[in-house]
């Protein structure tokens, strides 16, 4: 018996099982994953797809013809129901078991929702995750309509720029002070800020939302400072949580999402985890990171992959993220954790540069490729670059000789 059984089909999932065939595994992979459509793409739903740029034979990561040839079996619209880490055998939704050598965790993570209590069980009220998400509320996207954005993180942004675009009112509320407060400096929340006003997107921020009104579905909402908002739907984007329950209830170790070693190993012999559904060790509050973007999806799946082959590496995260909003194109580099300087240039675009004792540990580009390639280099190269020399230097590149 040398299956390797993933669960969950999403990036991690397909990157992985792509990895370990390259690597000359010849043994049984099977992905089991609840949706009932092969792996695909997700960042384009709340980006082209949604905008109807991109047809959804794109998002599609690999043909179907690629799952055959390379032997890889897919359990589709099916969930895993049980795993007995002692016997290595998960149970699944349709009754049937698999046996496995290495058992790998790729679930992802799952949108937080509104509690019922204040109307998040209403009609028209949307999370964006899978395309069934975005398919269902794609309909509703006509000029005129209304929409509310409840979360000004880079989900919810996204939908507000696509919907603008596409000729709705948007209001988005954000409870906390700013947006983007959890993830950006306030001069990069400025810039964004700055883009969508301009586009006509209302953005009440320190305001947060009291209740959804409606009886079937929405039709608005009653903020916390007395105002109501009409709604002909809404699109939450409070942020996400691990998906690791089937995990916690087979007994292994999560914290901040299935916790694993440098490695990749879970708590459980031959069971591991990657991607958004994974924390392991680096430099967070804890002493735990858990890192959500395609990136680290793909980076950190075919690590696991390598190490189910025998090769003994840690994973070492090298972070990007991008988001595309009307006409700006925000990259970023590195984490920015614990910083306490911010540098602002003005290239092509806006650029900010993050410091943490006087160590430059992440950028935010808008509009300007080639500070985000510089400040990745950099970052990525562990090169010393003062925040004097961002400021000064008039060529960037400059800054990686």
């Amino acid at each position: 018996m040398n299956r390797i059984v993933i669960v969950g089909a999403g990036q991690a999932a397909a990157s992985m099982a792509a990895k370990l065939r390259a690597l000359g595994h010849d043994g049984q992979i099977t992905l089991v994953g609840d949706e009932p459509v092969a792996p695909y793409q997700r960042p384009p739903l709340s980006k082209a797809y949604l905008l109807g740029e991109m047809g959804v034979e794109r998002l599609t990561l690999r043909s179907e013809d690629w799952w055959t040839e390379q032997g890889v079996e897919l359990r589709l619209g099916t969930a895993v129901t049980d795993i007995d880490t002692a016997a290595q055998r998960v149970t699944l939704s349709d009754g049937a078991t698999l046996d496995y050598a290495e058992l790998a965790f790729c679930t992802g993570a799952t949108p937080r929702r509104l509690p019922a209590a204040i109307g998040g069980d209403l009609g028209n009220v949307f999370t964006v995750r899978s395309l069934a998400d975005v398919d269902a509320m794609r309909p509703l996207f006509a000029p005129g309509k209304r929409l509310l954005v409840v979360g000004g993180g880079y989900i919810g942004l996204e939908a507000a720029a696509v919907a603008r675009k596409l000729g709705l009112e948007v209001t988005l509320i954000e409870a906390a002070p700013r947006i983007l407060g959890r993830v950006a400096c306030a001069e990069t929340a400025a810039a964004i800020r700055d883009l969508h006003r301009r586009q006509g997107v209302e953005i009440l921020e320190g305001i947060g939302l009291s209740r959804l009104t409606g009886e079937d579905s929405v039709t608005g909402a009653l903020l916390e400072d007395g105002r109501t908002l009409p709604a002909d739907f809404v699109i939450i984007g409070i942020g996400v949580t691990p998906e690791d329950e089937i995990a916690r209830a087979a007994g292994i170790h999560c914290e901040n999402g299935i916790a694993t070693d440098a490695q990749g190993r879970t708590s459980a012999a031959h069971v591991w985890a990657a991607g958004d559904c994974a924390s392991f060790p680096g430099p967070g509050a804890d002493g735990r990171l858990r890192l959500e973007s395609v990136g680290n999806a793909i980076d950190m799946a075919e690590l696991v992959a390598e190490n189910i082959c025998g090769a003994g590496k840690d994973y070492l995260p090298k972070p990007w993220f991008w988001s595309d909003q009307f006409d700006a194109k925000l990259q970023i580099a590195g984490l920015n954790a614990g910083y306490d300087r911010i540098v602002t240039r003005n290239d092509e675009g806006e650029s900010f540069w993050y410091f943490r004792d006087g160590r430059l540990i992440a950028v935010d580009a808008i509009n300007d490729a080639r500070a985000y390639m510089v400040g990745k280099r950099v970052i990525e190269g562990g090169k010393v670059v003062t925040p004097e020399q961002v400021e000064t230097t008039p060529e960037l590149k400059a800054l990686m000789k």
